[in-house]
């Protein structure tokens, strides 16, 4: 019976940016037999709303601590370049879309990169775009997948998918062995951490 990994994400989460190296070499230590499955939560729904004030200076105290915690790096300059929206579905149409055509992790980086490195906005279709262009998309197929309806419908199975299981928050991780769901704890620094709670479920099971 399979084992499946479920990753809770964002692409325009802080944390998840801040999990991204550990989170890659959980990865490469996991067993062959566990199916790692990217599930996209929904941070901010749609919004053309320019953030107000309060909100900007508060995730900016986020990237900061991120940064003190983790050693993460933050592109700060996308606070004055930018006009930051509270909105990350574009950024997670984005990945299904290129998923689409192959390219879901990497679009999943570029959208990241270019988000806290290059202080580059992913709440907007251009820079999407953009990104997509980069990667060898066809961006006239991706343009015309990030306003078709299915994208949108299938955003929305991941969104209540994510809110059925007993997990919270981004990201977030949980395993599926035998038909049986358990949440893993989240180890920033250790990936050995992650590995020993995901053997110990599989032990169980057998």
């Amino acid at each position: 019976m399979s084992t499946k990994l479920y990753y809770f994400h964002d692409p325009m989460c802080s944390w998840c940016w801040g999990f991204k190296p550990t989170w890659q070499a959980l990865r490469d230590q996991l067993p062959q037999d566990i199916e790692v499955i990217n599930i996209l939560g929904g941070l901010a729904p749609d919004s053309d709303q320019v953030m107000d004030q309060e909100m900007q200076e508060a995730i900016q105290k986020t990237w900061n601590h991120i940064h003190q915690q983790l050693g993460t790096e933050f592109n700060f300059e996308f606070w004055t370049k930018c006009q930051p929206r509270r909105s990350t579905y574009p950024a997670c149409r984005a990945v299904i879309a290129a998923s689409v055509q192959g390219k879901e992790e990497e679009m999943i980086e570029k959208i990241q990169k270019a988000y806290y490195l290059k202080a580059m906005n992913p709440s907007d279709m251009s820079t999407l775009t953009a990104l997509a262009a980069e990667l060898g998309l066809d961006t006239v197929q991706f343009e015309a997948d990030m306003v078709h309806e299915e994208m949108e419908n299938l955003l929305q199975q991941e969104i209540g998918f994510y809110r059925r299981l007993p997990v919270q928050g981004f990201p977030s991780l949980a395993l599926e062995h035998n038909q049986i769901v358990y949440t893993i704890n989240l180890d920033y620094h250790n990936p050995k951490t992650m590995l020993m709670q995901i053997e110990m479920v599989q032990a169980q099971g057998e």
